[in-house]
C-alpha cells in the first residue's frame, strides 16, 4: 500500500466486558506478589492461566512451571496451584513433602468443588457437565473418589446417561467456562429425564464467562467478522468463537496474538468485532487493533453489556507474608 493509497474504512465494535476476569487477575497477582515477597524461583503447577503471553512473562520474572509436583525438587520455595483447581491428591502430596503451597484456584471453581462434596456426603450420584481432560474438570472430579462423578459432554450424553442408584438421588454441577446455551440445553435434558435432579443454588457457569458470551451475542450479528483473542486450550475462549458463529457472524477467528491474524479472512470486511477470553491480557487486544489500523482506517466503538466489579481476596498466607515484609 503506497502513501497515496487510501485505507479502506473499518468499524470496530469492541466487546465489553472482555479479557481478564477476577479469578484470572487474582491468580496472576498471586504469582507476581509471591515472586516479590519470597523472591524467585517460585514453582507453579500447570499454566497459572491458559495464556502463553502471561506464562512467558511470569517465567521471565522467575516462575518455574511444572506439570506435576514430582518435577519440583525438594525445596522450601513456594509452590502455586493454578486457577483451574487441582485434585485433592495434589495438596495431599504437597503436604506429605512438607511443601509450602499457595492455592490460586478461582473461588468460583472452589464453589463447584464444595457443591460436589456436599452432594457426595448426602449420597447423591453426581453428573458433571464439562469437557473431558480440561484441568478444571480433572480438578473437580478429583475432589471425590474415582467413579463418584460422571461426566456429560454433549446433549447426546445427557440423553444417554443412566444413574446407577436412582433411589439415592441425583445432582448436577458444571464446569465454569462452558457455553451458556449448550449447558442450558443439557440441563434441560437432565431435568426432563430426572425431574428431581438437584442443581446448584446459583448456576456454576461463572459471571465472566456469561458476560463475555452475552457481549459477543450482541456484537456478532452486526459485523462481518469476529476476532477472539485467547489461547487454543482456553475453554472460555473457544466458547466465544462458537457463540459468535451461532449468533450469525460468518467469520469467527481465535488467535493468540496479532501475528496469528490470517488476513485472507478479512479482505472485504467493513465491520469487525473484537473480544478476548478471560485469560487474555488487554495488551494483546491493543496489538490486534494496531494491526488492523495499519491496513484500515478504523473507527472504534465499545459495546458494553455489563459492568464487572467482582474481586477476590488473596490467600491468607500470602497476605500475612506481605504484611510482615512491610
Amino acid at each position: 500500500m503506497t502513501e497515496t493509497t487510501r485505507k479502506p474504512p473499518l468499524k470496530i465494535l469492541l466487546c465489553s466486558p472482555r479479557g481478564f476476569c477476577a479469578g484470572v487477575d487474582r491468580a496472576i497477582q498471586i504469582v507476581e506478589l509471591a515472586l516479590k515477597t519470597y523472591g524467585p524461583p517460585i514453582y507453579v503447577r500447570h499454566e497459572i492461566v491458559h495464556n502463553r503471553f502471561v506464562v512467558d512473562d511470569l517465567k521471565r520474572k522467575g516462575a518455574v512451571f511444572v506439570e506435576e509436583l514430582e518435577q519440583v525438587p525438594d525445596t522450601d520455595r513456594p509452590v502455586i496451584f493454578s486457577a483451574h483447581g487441582v485434585p485433592k491428591r495434589v495438596p495431599a502430596e504437597a503436604a506429605n513433602r512438607n511443601m509450602f503451597y499457595l492455592d490460586a484456584t478461582c473461588p468460583l471453581v472452589s464453589k463447584v468443588h464444595k457443591e460436589a462434596e456436599l452432594h457426595h456426603r448426602r449420597g447423591r450420584e453426581i453428573i458433571l457437565i464439562g469437557h473431558a481432560g480440561h484441568p478444571e474438570v480433572v480438578g473437580t472430579m478429583g475432589q471425590l473418589p474415582p467413579g463418584a462423578v460422571r461426566l456429560v459432554e454433549t446433549a447426546a450424553d445427557a440423553e444417554a446417561v443412566m444413574p446407577e442408584r436412582p433411589e439415592d438421588g441425583l445432582a448436577y454441577i458444571t464446569q465454569t467456562t462452558l457455553s451458556v446455551d449448550d449447558t442450558a440445553e443439557m440441563v434441560a435434558i437432565l431435568r426432563r429425564r430426572f425431574p428431581d435432579i438437584v442443581g446448584p443454588h446459583r448456576e456454576d457457569i461463572c459471571y465472566a464467562t456469561t458476560n463475555r458470551q452475552d457481549a459477543v451475542k450482541v456484537v456478532a450479528p452486526k459485523v462481518d467478522a469476529v476476532v477472539v483473542v485467547g489461547a487454543p486450550n482456553s475453554s472460555n475462549s473457544q466458547r466465544l468463537v462458537e457463540v459468535a458463529k451461532r449468533a450469525g457472524c460468518p467469520v469467527s477467528s481465535l488467535i493468540q496474538h496479532a501475528g496469528d491474524l490470517d488476513w485472507s479472512l478479512f479482505g472485504n470486511i467493513t465491520s469487525l468485532g473484537i473480544t478476548a477470553g478471560a485469560s487474555a491480557p488487554e495488551v494483546l487486544v491493543e496489538d490486534v487493533i494496531a494491526a488492523f489500523a495499519e491496513r484500515y482506517e478504523i473507527e472504534i466503538e465499545t459495546v458494553s453489556t455489563a459492568e464487572e466489579t467482582v474481586s477476590f481476596n488473596l490467600p491468607r498466607p500470602l497476605r500475612e507474608a506481605m504484611a510482615a515484609a512491610e
